[in-house]
């Protein structure tokens, strides 16, 4: 299996990294921001966050014509800095936090699946990042 180059995607948020990380890891949290488009969404998400635990999210259109499960397996928990997760079809999926000038600088680096064109791929997982980022901007601002 012959795998492109891995796609990096990343936003800078305005919280520390212990709370950009929480926003991250928090199944309710995954909830609120883990869809890339408004047609979808997240209805549950579990997280058993430590080296060989699970990660599973519940992705479905919102008019109920088709969802999915996208889960994981943690190879790395490094709290707040780094988290990487072997995806069910065996693709990697690392994502760091960083502080940064504003905030925490998140960037997640994933191995592209082969069937999308990578493009599409990128701007799914950017979606995705930028929800993250209107939420966890918003926690910011309401906590």
């Amino acid at each position: 299996m012959s795998q492109s180059n891995p796609i990096t995607v990343q936003t800078l948020v305005s919280a520390p990294p212990e709370a950009a990380w929480a926003a991250f890891t928090d199944p309710d949290a995954i909830t609120q921001w883990n869809f890339a488009s408004p047609d979808w969404h997240c209805p549950s998400a579990s997280v058993d966050l430590r080296e060989g635990g699970r990660q599973s999210a519940r992705m479905e259109a919102r008019d109920g014509s088709m969802g999915f499960e996208f889960g994981g397996t943690y190879q790395e928990v490094d709290a707040p800095n780094a988290l990487a997760l072997r995806l069910d079809d065996g693709r990697l999926s690392r994502t760091t936090f960083e502080a940064a000038e504003g905030g925490t600088r998140v960037s997640t680096t994933f191995d592209p699946d082969g069937t999308a064109p990578p493009e599409m791929q990128r701007d799914g997982w950017q979606a995705i990042l930028d929800n993250y980022k209107r939420y966890t901007d918003g926690q910011v601002g309401s906590g």
